[in-house]
This record gives structure tokens, sequence and C-alpha cells, in this order.
């Protein structure tokens, strides 16, 4: 999908506040830091409409970025991160459970990890939400610039069986630094539209 299109509308803490113009919409979860704002930024080819950040934790909100008029990425909350209190973190889930469950545009979430590292606790458990919901899940590795192209059937076994992802759900390799994946992702972003 060529993007030429593409704005940041709402950052949103409560259902009252997400558009209703009825767009299919695609949540980003992960870990705080695992470049959620960087896989943004590379599929919809700009700099920085999502903000960067080297501090962990910056998302506290459902921010919703309005694609060609015909989708939204719905970025949420990074877990994971220490420095945040545990009463916000809990407030955080609690947003972030309300929204993917009760949300009927929600498509798919894009569950992103970073391909050098097995997948965390925390990203075993949002898969395992995910399935238990059966909302529909894309694993996108990021980072896979920074591997040998050698080694990247073997870590994405090491993500497969951390995660024990289900046959049919697709993992794509991701870098923002070098666009691989990007054709990929907006192809299985585009089997739900």
């Amino acid at each position: 999908m060529k993007v030429n299109q593409a704005e940041m509308v709402i950052s949103a803490v409560k259902p009252e506040q997400y558009p209703n113009d009825s767009l299919p919409e695609f949540a980003l979860a992960g870990r705080s830091n695992v470049g959620k704002s960087s896989f943004i930024n590379k599929m919809i080819n700009r700099k920085s409409l999502a903000r960067t950040s080297s501090k962990p934790g910056k998302t506290q909100t459902l921010n919703f970025y309005k694609i060609e008029n015909q989708l939204y990425f719905v970025d949420v909350p990074g877990y994971g991160y220490a420095k945040v209190s545990k009463k916000e973190r809990e407030a955080w889930g609690q947003m972030i459970e309300k929204y993917m469950t009760g949300r009927s545009v929600l498509q798919a979430v894009l569950l992103i990890v970073d391909l050098r590292h097995p997948p965390t606790e925390d990203d075993k458990m949002m898969y395992d939400f995910l399935k238990h919901y059966n909302i529909p899940s894309i694993v996108i590795a990021t980072k896979a610039d920074k591997i040998p192209k050698g080694k990247w059937d073997k870590h994405k076994k090491i993500v497969k069986e951390t995660l024990n992802m289900e046959k049919g759900d697709p993992l794509i390799l991701f870098s923002s630094e070098t666009g691989t994946g990007v054709e990929e992702a907006w192809t299985e972003i585009q089997k739900f539209m």
C-alpha cells in the first residue's frame, strides 16, 4: 500500500473519545521501546508522525493514526516498563483490555517483538490474551537488520516456539532501518480489510 496521507487523529483514554467513522483498526501492542513508533513511521513512509522516544513508557494513551482514510493504526501503551507505578500500569492494562475486547472495528493486533531476543513473559501473556479472546494477531519481529540474514530462521523459530504460535498466524521479519517486511506487513493487514 502506498501511503500519501496519514495523520494522528486523537490520543484517547476512554471509549467516548475513539473515532466513530467505522474504519477498520489495527492495534499495535508490544513492550516499551520495542519500536512501535518506528514501525508506524516506516509503514507510512514518514520520518516522525509517530513520536519515537529514547525514554520507554512514553505512550500512555491510545493513539489513533488515520491512514489514507482507509484504516487506523492504534498505538497502545507499551508494557513491561518498570519506571511506571503499578497503579498506572494497571490502569493502562484495563484501558487496553477494554479497547481490545470491546472494539468492534478492531480487525487484528500487530504484536511487535524484538527479533534479537526471545519474546518476554509479557509478550507471551499478550499473545495468549489475543488467542483467548479470538483476536487475530500478526506478529512483527523488529530490528531484523541487527541480525545476519543467515540467522533469521533460527531467530524466527525461537519467536514461534516461545510464543507457542498457532500455525496460521503470520510472523513477519521487519526493519525500520532497511524497510524489510513493509510489503509483507501491508499484505497481511489488507487481508482484514
